[in-house]
């Protein structure tokens, strides 16, 4: 049976949402008196330029997470505006631009503080030390940079090595046991510093770099060089400490190193924390 013309058996559901106010309800008074130091979003991945010292510039990826404080009486902070600064920065989320975003972190949230927290694989071209061929290493760097009453900023680089133990090359009648070693160092400094330059001082502070490229005559040379420079895992960061003391553009760094054992359920590991701040100030 055809529907006669102007029947209501089929009107439109009435857009009582349009004309009612949405409430904020993360502005609402929150009553137990109790402020947050960060929240935010967590693991974004997003498109970021790299300063590449050979090349210019590195296009990656990262891991980010944002963050900024709430004050007690808010009841909940807007998570949805993280992400459209993001996008607002899509072209420009690099070194030179994060103070920049942070401030608007700030203001966009009402927020005193806020945090910027980027994890990215960073690529360098690295040759065979015989054969010279070439190969990329990636390195994990980190961003991890705060606004309040001012900017501050933590590099983070992870750089594997080779370590060989001292102990078992002196106890065994031949050969010794090695390992991969993780290098972690996070830094702070005046002057801008090259990745590149921090990765080359600390990779000499193992038994042996780590390349993604060797022929045979690369095996022999890196193994025979492991063997005749065994490291415990103290060593390393007391030596990675002495290159990074000696370095004045560096105002205060962290290192830690840990052995992945070859012959032990589990890993060895050390950390050094040094704030040469201090010691100007004392000086």
């Amino acid at each position: 049976m055809n529907q006669k013309k102007g029947s209501d058996s089929q009107s439109p559901v009435p857009d009582t949402q349009s004309r009612q106010p949405l409430h904020d309800v993360q502005q609402l008074h929150d009553p137990r008196n109790i402020p947050i130091n960060k929240v935010g979003v967590k693991d974004i991945s997003y498109p970021v330029v790299v300063m590449d010292k050979n090349r210019k510039f590195q296009q990656t990826v990262a891991r980010i997470n944002m963050y900024v404080d709430l004050p007690h009486h808010f009841k909940g902070t807007h998570m949805s505006r993280f992400v459209e600064l993001l996008n607002a920065h899509r072209e420009e989320i690099a070194l030179d631009k994060l103070e920049t975003i942070l401030g608007e972190m700030k203001k966009k949230l009402g927020a005193s503080s806020a945090h910027l927290e980027m994890e990215f694989p960073y690529f360098i071209e690295k040759r065979a030390p015989v054969s010279k061929a070439k190969g990329l290493m990636e390195y994990t760097c980190e961003f991890n940079a705060s606004l309040a009453e001012s900017f501050d900023f933590v590099l983070g680089i992870r750089i594997p090595v080779t370590s060989l133990c001292p102990c078992s090359k002196e106890l065994s009648q031949y050969g010794a046991h090695n390992q991969r070693s993780i290098i972690t160092i996070r830094v702070r400094y005046r002057e801008f510093v090259w990745i590149e330059d921090l990765v080359a001082q600390v990779e000499e502070c193992g038994s042996s770099p780590v390349y993604s490229l060797l022929k045979r005559v690369d095996e022999k040379f890196v193994t025979e060089r492991a063997y005749e420079n065994p490291k415990f895992v103290e060593d390393i960061v007391r030596e990675v400490t002495q290159r990074l003391l000696a370095m004045d553009n560096i105002t205060w760094f962290s290192v830690e190193a840990e052995n992945f054992e070859s012959i032990h359920k589990h890993s060895a590991y050390a950390a050094i924390e040094r704030d040469k701040r201090r010691s100007e100030v004392r000086g």
